[in-house]
């Protein structure tokens, strides 16, 4: 069954209870002070079955101005809206207040319905009509009908009805492939089944037993039961007023304004980049920095307007903004906003989001507004390819790309795929989707190429670098598995070389040129200081030499194999080494173990020098540590002999 949401709009007191309730029976009029009042201060719900099989969801809204905010979100899901007009009163400041809210929010489609016929004559009837083509002239209304009814006598109502199942007909059914998404309009509790939040499902489906999220607070829960039009469900979808019994979730975690979606597929934002339009009739300019109600989906808070091209905003006039509100809400490109003054409380303007996540902006920069101008016109490829760019050298994923465009999951996974293809991105991991535009993929091989280069200058004596320390070298966002595609990719391509464990550029050898002799004179001051050599720090000052260019040479022998680096500044000639290790070895043959007391006393070096040592001994797994002593590896004595 195709599923269309019309919502009523218009001022207070022009009959847009007593229409809903003579079109479908139900009095939408739920609370106890709406009937003593005999106005409506809250949104009421019910639906109409209508002639061609499509069920009619109807929203009737506040029409007295304190409840403004009210109307604005439950208009914001509406696919169809009929302005309401008592023909006894014509057109009125909530009238007005009403088309501008439609018309900013988008709606496309809709009728006008001229109520209490019954209380005029048919001249009247004539001037109300004329009076509506005017304040309709500019709108989406423009060639909408006019319908005249009645709903004490009934005059006119199967008219109407014919008309919304005519203009239902040409509404375009929601997607259910987008990601899920439920504004909160309703909060309460029924005893024996826990909370309960009604609301229009703006994109997706759900179905029982789901997990779901609450946002912007990320509290969780389940589903326990689910209702489409007060009828149990096993699955909702998309353009369906829906209620839905959550387990795990109490009342007080929840309030009119949140979003429910599926975890982690959204985040709250509080920030956002915007077109608005400020309406011809607002009272003076925008200001930089306007600090107005802001209005999205179903949530109000107040956002401060910055103004990225100008410093004022003519009434009539839209321009590019950023809005930095005071609480976190959910909003997708395309979602349409409202925005409301803060001391004289009208609506002022509204627009449309562009990107739900955007960095804070410079002022005046043509480089932000081409890429709005971008966002607002382009095609989804285009801004697609835009938020990938911009996410720089460490890659974006799919769960992260949907918060910023408006197309569903399988949209930008068959974009991304064919953008893969052209090479046009390079796919860094196929299990979230992550991929990096190659123009930046190509700009992080260049800066891994000249930190090589530069390293080389700066250390002529050293061979290369290790993998790890060139990842340092790099943007922090850069993951392991890009850095992996990045350094076999250029191992592949010959630009560098992995030798040992160190990567160096081809062109790179080791310098020979040693004018001041140092090679010589560090190896020959290591030898001689036996097991307790001096460290490079040591030997720079004591020869008054750069400390970097005589640790270079350090790592030079040690690439040479004439140094064995043992920890940390301590570095032993291989003579030292191999003659320690000889006698490691005999004194354990002969006392079959060893403490580190007295492999210090064999050694005849303090501390600093004998357990770095020892340890060095059980790194390269000639001998194995039990508890306080040493055996040789593969003796009679070590765990593993025995074994086997």
């Amino acid at each position: 069954m195709k599923h269309v949401i019309l919502g009523t709009a218009g001022h207070i007191d022009h009959g847009k209870t007593s229409l809903v309730k003579a079109l479908t029976g139900v009095d939408t009029d739920r609370l106890k002070e709406e009937r003593e009042r005999g106005i409506t201060t809250e949104l009421g719900f019910t639906f109409l079955d209508l002639p061609s099989g499509i069920r009619l969801g109807i929203i009737d809204v506040p029409g007295h101005e304190k409840f403004v905010k009210h109307m604005v979100g439950g208009a914001w899901g509406i696919d169809l809206v009929a302005l309401i007009i008592a023909a006894d009163e014509g057109v009125m400041p909530q009238t007005r207040e009403h088309l501008d809210i439609c018309k900013l929010l988008k709606v496309k489609k809709g009728l006008v319905v001229l109520t209490k016929i019954d209380l005029v004559d048919r001249e009247l009837l004539e001037l109300v009509k004329e009076e509506v083509r005017e304040i309709v002239q500019e709108t989406f209304l423009k060639d909408a009908p006019i319908l005249a009814v009645s709903s004490v006598t009934g005059e006119g109502i199967p008219q109407l009805l014919s008309t919304l199942d005519l203009l239902s007909r040409e509404i375009e059914g929601r997607s259910a492939d987008g990601l899920f998404r439920l504004p909160i309009d309703r909060v309460f509790i029924i005893k024996g089944f826990g909370t309960v939040v009604t609301g229009t499902m703006i994109s997706g489906s759900l179905s029982l037993g789901e997990t779901v999220q609450i946002l912007p607070s990320g509290v969780e829960g389940k589903v326990r039961n689910l209702q489409v039009y007060n009828k149990s469900v096993e699955k909702a979808f998309a353009g369906q007023r829906t209620a839905v019994n959550l387990q795990g979730i109490e009342t007080s975690a929840v309030e009119r304004g949140d979003v429910l979606i599926r975890p982690n597929t959204l985040r709250p934002t509080e920030l956002i980049d915007a077109y608005l339009e400020y309406l011809p009739d607002a009272p003076r300019p925008l200001k930089h920095r306007t600090k107005p109600r802001f209005h999205i989906g179903t949530s109000l808070t107040h956002a401060s307007i910055f103004l990225l091209d100008r410093e004022e905003l003519p009434p009539g006039e839209g321009g590019f903004v950023q809005l930095r509100l005071e609480r976190p809400v959910v909003a997708l490109p395309q979602d349409t906003f409202v925005i409301r003054g803060s001391a004289a409380i009208q609506t002022i303007g509204g627009g449309v989001v562009l990107d739900g996540h955007p960095d804070k902006h410079r002022r005046f920069s043509s480089s932000v507004i081409a890429d709005l101008t971008l966002l607002k016109e382009g095609t989804n490829e285009q801004t697609l390819l835009q938020h990938i760019q911009h996410a720089g050298m460490g890659g974006i994923t799919l769960e992260n790309l949907l918060n910023r465009v408006e197309m569903s999951p399988a949209e930008v996974q068959s974009v991304i795929r064919k953008m893969v293809e052209r090479q046009v991105l390079l796919l860094i991991d196929p299990e979230k989707l992550k991929v990096i535009e190659r123009g930046q993929y190509h700009a992080l091989k260049e800066l891994a190429l000249t930190q090589l280069r530069e390293f080389h200058q700066r250390f002529p004596m050293k061979s290369g670098l290790s993998k790890e320390e060139l990842r340092t070298k790099l943007p922090p966002e850069v993951e392991i598995k890009l850095f992996q595609i990045l350094i076999n990719q250029l191992i592949q391509s010959k630009e560098v070389v992995l030798e040992k464990d160190k990567l160096r550029l081809p062109s790179h050898q080791v310098s020979s040129t040693d004018e001041k002799g140092l090679v010589k004179r560090v190896e020959e001051a290591v030898l001689e200081g036996g097991l307790q050599p001096p460290s490079p720090k040591e030997l720079s000052e004591q020869w008054s030499e750069k400390e970097e260019e005589v640790r270079a040479i350090f790592e030079h022998l040690v690439h040479q194999g004439t140094l064995f680096k043992i920890k940390g500044e301590i570095y032993l000639h291989q003579v030292s080494f191999e003659n320690l290790k000889q006698e490691l070895v005999a004194y354990l043959k002969s006392h079959r173990e060893i403490t580190t007391p007295q492999f210090k006393e064999m050694t005849k070096v303090s501390r600093k020098y004998a357990i770095p040592f020892i340890e060095y001994f059980d790194q390269i797994k000639l001998t194995l540590r039990l508890g306080e002593k040493r055996v040789l590896r593969g003796t009679s004595q070590s765990p593993e002999k025995k074994l086997s």
